[in-house]
């Protein structure tokens, strides 16, 4: 706490101060990262399966993606989102893929992207734009409403914030599925 207070109060070599100490809420931190693992000295290791983290102990995950051969796992981050947790990895891969020349490319496709029309080829074809969240706004208004009516910080309207937060999620779901359809 002292070494927080004399970091904002007084400046360091640069002149530079740091900003004023404040607690940290409840809830407010989603995210937890750690710069190393399967290393001897990391607090996190992972062994295809589970993962087991110093302070928390092994936890059983839901392996989404197998990790390919060949790519060494560098961090990790844990995500609290709307329906669980979540563990992204980046990896390193030391191979260089080769480069396609531009004599070789034998077919190109024009695509024009648009506010009227999501995107437009230069063969003529278009996709609408889908709008899942106009869609899903009277949903998402009837259960803002019901979490309005519930006493803030109560169970119930913990419950009705997490059902709006999940609404969201699956909203934002959408999107992703739609881009990566229409866009890969």
């Amino acid at each position: 706490m002292d070494k927080a207070w004399k970091r904002w109060l007084v400046p360091d070599k640069t002149g530079k101060r740091f900003g004023r100490p404040r607690f940290k809420k409840l809830g407010k931190l989603r995210s937890l990262s750690f710069s190393r693992v399967n290393h001897p000295k990391a607090a996190i290791k992972f062994d295809g399966k589970q993962i087991s983290i110093s302070r928390f102990g092994t936890i059983p995950v839901i392996v989404h993606r197998a990790i390919p051969d060949g790519f060494v796992i560098k961090t990790a981050t844990i995500t609290k989102k709307a329906d669980g947790y979540y563990v992204s990895f980046s990896l390193e891969d030391k191979s260089i893929p080769s480069l396609i020349t531009t004599d070789n490319i034998k077919t190109a496709v024009g695509i024009d992207v648009g506010l009227k029309e999501f995107l437009t080829t230069n063969t003529g074809e278009t996709v609408p734009v889908p709008n899942f969240y106009r869609k899903a706004q009277s949903n998402l208004a009837r259960k803002q409403g019901q979490a309005d009516r519930k006493e803030i910080g109560s169970n119930n309207w913990k419950k009705a914030q997490n059902r709006i937060a999940k609404l969201h999620q699956h909203i934002a779901r959408q999107r992703e599925d739609f881009h990566v359809h229409y866009c890969s």
